[in-house]
């Protein structure tokens, strides 16, 4: 480009103000705009999604009724006879014979099995030879005393007669003590007898006891014997049978938590259920709670006996049974569900200082939880609020509460009536 061409051009920037600065700020307006458009496109769509999510509140209700409410506590545990007896053997020796078997009925004295005798018959017989033997040394005795009492007797009619000159009275003196020690002889020979006798019945005894008897009528739950199996009674008396004295009448015993027995006692009515027929309740009624406690795993029980009508014979002794007592029953009462209870409606949002700017609504400050108030009075016992529904929105109504049966409470007083709608939780608005 020539140096005249140059000029001119110079010259025409200078005559229409286009220099370098001037360019710049347009560079910067434009930016400018356009941020201000960015932000205001951001605050028009918080604003539109704001109003767009404010939609009311809904609630979900449901009716107080009028009705009877019963009061369960619920326990586990194990059927059992009411009379169970174990069968053993005080003897040690060989089984010859087993004559009971599973579910056998059996009566008092049956025979339930045997043990091989054939040493208690040897020591029985020579029982009765000591005896026989005792017996025959008191017979024994009693010549002795005879012919030494009469020796004794002829003694003083000699010296009667001989006016003491025949015999001497050392004579007379060693008589008596022969006699003496006759009848010595006697007393000694008939305690032997006793003592054989003692010793022929106690082998007797024995001998009977060889016959294991069932000591009641019932049935065979268990047998645990077989035939020539060996039998040691050193410590204890070993199990042979477990006998159920009656099976028609049987008893549920359950473990009852700390924190419920105080409601439990004798007489009250319950229901239970089993495995095998998980359809059908099973009646029952409470005999005695135990002061005994039970602790497993940190957890106190105590246990309470049931008495079951089993006169059909569908429950089986060790059976797992799931019981509901009834503590309590209460007949008309005004009831509400428990849920209503547990409602409580949501927090209204603390209303928002002024907005300071645009970047305000672009980034707003989460709303200030407002201090909780304590409470001027200590509420009373059971008092509880609940909330009805008045044009739309919930009302709180001031309750107080009876007993609970875990999905229902009595309502003792206030201004609650059967038919009154109450909240017991919102309903997210369908989008």
């Amino acid at each position: 480009m020539s140096p005249t061409s140059f000029r001119q051009d110079s010259d025409i920037t200078a005559t229409l103000g286009l220099d370098a600065s001037s360019t710049q700020k347009k560079h910067r307006l434009r930016w400018t705009v356009i941020i201000a458009l960015v932000i205001a496109a951001v605050f028009g769509f918080i604003k539109w999604n704001g109003n767009k999510n404010e939609t009311k509140t809904q609630y979900k209700t449901e009716e107080a009724r009028r009705g009877d409410l019963t009061i369960t506590v619920t326990a586990t545990g194990n059927l059992a006879p009411t009379n169970e007896v174990q069968v053993g053997s005080e003897l040690s020796g060989i089984i010859d014979t087993v004559d009971a078997d599973y579910n056998d009925q059996v009566t008092v004295g049956q025979q339930l099995a045997k043990l091989d005798t054939l040493r208690l018959d040897a020591e029985v017989l020579q029982a009765e030879a000591a005896l026989a033997s005792s017996q025959a040394r008191v017979l024994q005795a009693k010549a002795t005393i005879a012919e030494t009492h009469n020796q004794l007797e002829r003694i003083r009619e000699v010296r009667k007669l001989s006016n003491d000159k025949a015999v001497s009275r050392q004579d007379q003196d060693a008589a008596q003590a022969a006699l003496d020690r006759a009848l010595a002889d006697e007393a000694s020979a008939s305690a032997l007898v006793q003592q054989a006798k003692a010793a022929l019945s106690t082998i007797q005894t024995d001998l009977s006891k060889a016959v294991i008897r069932s000591p009641v009528n019932g049935i065979v739950l268990t047998r645990s014997v077989e035939p020539g199996q060996t039998v040691a009674a050193s410590l204890q008396a070993p199990v042979l049978f477990t006998l159920a004295e009656d099976l028609a009448r049987m008893e549920l015993i359950v473990d009852v938590d700390e924190a419920d027995v105080a409601e439990v006692k004798a007489g009250q009515s319950a229901e239970f259920t089993v495995d095998a027929y998980p359809d059908r309740k099973f009646p029952a009624k409470i005999t005695q709670v135990r002061y005994g406690a039970k602790t497993v795993d940190g957890v106190v029980t105590y246990e309470t006996v049931l008495l079951v009508d089993n006169s059909d014979l569908l429950l089986r002794p060790g059976m797992t049974a799931t019981a509901d007592i009834n503590v309590n029953h209460i007949a008309n009462a005004v009831l509400v569900p428990n849920a209503a209870l547990r409602f409580s409606p949501p927090e209204a949002p603390a209303a928002d200082k002024p907005r300071a700017g645009v970047m305000a609504w672009i980034f707003p400050r989460p709303p200030q939880t407002p201090p909780k108030q304590k409470d001027e009075a200590p509420k009373e016992k059971n008092r509880q609020n609940i909330w009805i529904l008045k044009n739309g929105q919930p009302v709180a109504v001031s309750v107080i509460t009876g007993p609970s049966d875990g999905q229902m409470t009595e309502i003792k007083s206030g201004d609650v009536a059967p038919g009154t709608l109450l909240v017991v939780d919102t309903v997210s608005p369908a989008e």
